[in-house]
């Protein structure tokens, strides 16, 4: 029977009384892979959880997700720019990964060439914390010891040139403050550093920061989000204002089929307005500050021209 059908569709199409997307594979008919390239238990492995436990009724097929943390992402990122662009591989990553990495080491793929966006799914200011039990009760407590104890104080970070290295390394900086750099592989493990008393500071989401026994800071950017605690715009630090927000982001590797980059750039608007999503996005704590796939293809590409400054002013 099933030949007997598949030969009538044949030649109904051939005969133009069917067209051809009627006749074609239903994307997507497997489970789609989601790569992140960093750790477990940091705000992006939160975000995905929440994001693929809504997906599946939208595309009808299981969203996976797989951890591939290193190299300040570039194992995880490297997977998914050899992985076949048939829209059955995603990456989620942020803006620090995607374009900034390129202008601080030699990438076995190109940001730009190698993938293209299909949804900023939100935004994150950056939250600089210290252990509850830490000596220092305010911003300016910690940066007073770090510019009369040069070296003395270690700042734990997700990984080189990553979403914490960048505000942190630009605010000490700015503020003419001397500390020692750790990286560790993503913010969850940065966090747990952090809480053993390997690190005496760091950054961390809003995702991350509820039940932990953390104190914060100081917040990056320009919106207030925590009450009693300062901004960077607030004191003065507008610089790392501007470059200190992480935007996560979803791509695709380059030449997937337009039709299903539409398919999923399309699920991911349904995303934005399905109220579970939000509900539990609300709960970690994040905004849903979506943009779509193509403006945001618009936005990555002024973002390394910026990242390419500021590199150089580093003089990395």
């Amino acid at each position: 029977m099933g030949t007997i059908r598949h030969t009538i569709l044949a030649i109904a199409a051939a005969l133009g009384v069917v067209s051809a997307p009627a006749i074609a594979e239903t994307y997507p008919d497997r489970p789609i892979t989601m790569i992140i390239p960093l750790g477990a238990g940091g705000s992006h492995d939160l975000n995905a959880r929440v994001m693929t436990s809504v997906l599946p009724q939208i595309l009808g097929q299981p969203v996976v997700v797989q951890l591939m943390p290193g190299a300040g992402g570039q194992i995880g990122t490297a997977a998914a720019a050899s992985a076949p662009a048939d829209g059955y591989t995603l990456l989620f990553t942020h803006n620090f990964i995607d374009e900034l990495q390129q202008f601080v080491t030699t990438l076995p793929y190109s940001p730009n060439d190698d993938f293209v966006a299909v949804s900023r799914t939100n935004t994150a200011q950056p939250v600089l914390v210290v252990r509850n039990d830490s000596p220092f009760q305010t911003f300016d407590e910690l940066i007073a010891y770090a510019q009369e104890n040069p070296g003395q104080l270690r700042f734990g970070h997700s990984g080189n040139w990553g979403a914490f290295m960048v505000p942190g390394l630009a605010l000490m900086q700015a503020a003419e403050a001397d500390v020692t750099l750790i990286p560790y592989q993503g913010g969850g493990p940065v966090i747990q550093a952090l809480l053993a008393g390997d690190v005496d500071f760091t950054f961390a989401f809003a995702s991350v920061l509820a039940g932990q026994d953390l104190r914060p800071l100081l917040v990056v950017g320009d919106q207030p989000m925590l009450d009693g605690v300062p901004t960077t715009t607030e004191l003065g630090y507008d610089q790392v204002s501007e470059i200190g927000v992480m935007n996560r982001v979803v791509l695709a590797p380059a030449g997937i089929p337009e039709d299903r980059l539409a398919i999923l750039r399309d699920a991911f608007e349904q995303l934005n307005e399905d109220r579970t999503y939000l509900r539990l996005l609300d709960r970690l704590g994040e905004n849903s500050d979506m943009m779509g796939g193509a403006e945001y293809n618009e936005v990555r590409l002024r973002q390394a021209e910026r990242y390419r400054a500021l590199v150089e002013s580093f003089g990395g």
